[in-house]
């Protein structure tokens, strides 16, 4: 059973039954609002330290840098537009493979060009992050924006993190005015 989670709420990943999970897959998903032009929508994973911070580029996981070194974060790929049903772009995450010296995975969404096209997130309906049990394919959890954010140009959507030998995520939802992943990795730098 999928659990809707609201801004700040947390839920620790485990498999029905208890246990721990192998792999899950963190869809993103977006719609463009009232007909409006396509919207080119970039999710991306930053893999960061016990100090909140990334080591290297490499640990940046986008549709410029698909798979971690470690092999445990790729990207399915890059849709421009979101349009379909579903997730518009996924990351899989094997938390099993996961190196030790990460402590979370932060999960972000830039607007490819967001300054030059004029478009931010007030022109994005439905916008939304899951994760799947891999194994299963099965919903663990949904967290839906339930605001606009005109203005806003990226979004840091939720994070991983290790806690107490297994993976919780926390919805964040924090609109930012970053303009690409460059300016978003910044912050964890």
């Amino acid at each position: 059973m999928s659990i809707n989670l609201e801004k700040g709420q947390r839920i620790s990943l485990e498999k029905d039954g208890g246990g721990i999970l192998q792999k899950v897959v963190v869809g993103l998903g977006w719609d463009v609002a009232d007909g409006g032009p396509d919207i080119d929508c970039d999710a991306s994973a930053i893999l960061c330290g016990s100090n909140g911070k990334i080591t290297d580029k490499k640990d940046i996981v986008f549709y410029n840098n698909k798979n971690h070194p470690s092999g445990s974060v790729y990207s399915t790929g890059d849709n421009l537009t979101g349009e379909g049903e579903g997730d518009d772009e996924q990351l899989i995450v094997d938390l099993a493979k996961v190196p030790a010296k990460y402590e979370k995975i932060v999960f972000v969404v830039t607007i490819y060009e967001a300054s030059k096209r004029k478009q931010d997130f007030g022109q994005i309906n439905n916008a939304f992050i899951r994760i799947v049990d891999g194994g299963t394919s099965k919903e663990i959890m949904k967290y839906s924006l339930s605001e606009k954010y005109p203005g806003k140009t990226a979004m840091i959507f939720g994070e991983l993190y290790r806690k107490d030998g297994g993976w919780k995520f926390t919805a964040i939802g924090q609109a930012t005015e970053d303009g690409a992943i460059s300016e978003m990795a910044s912050r964890f730098m």
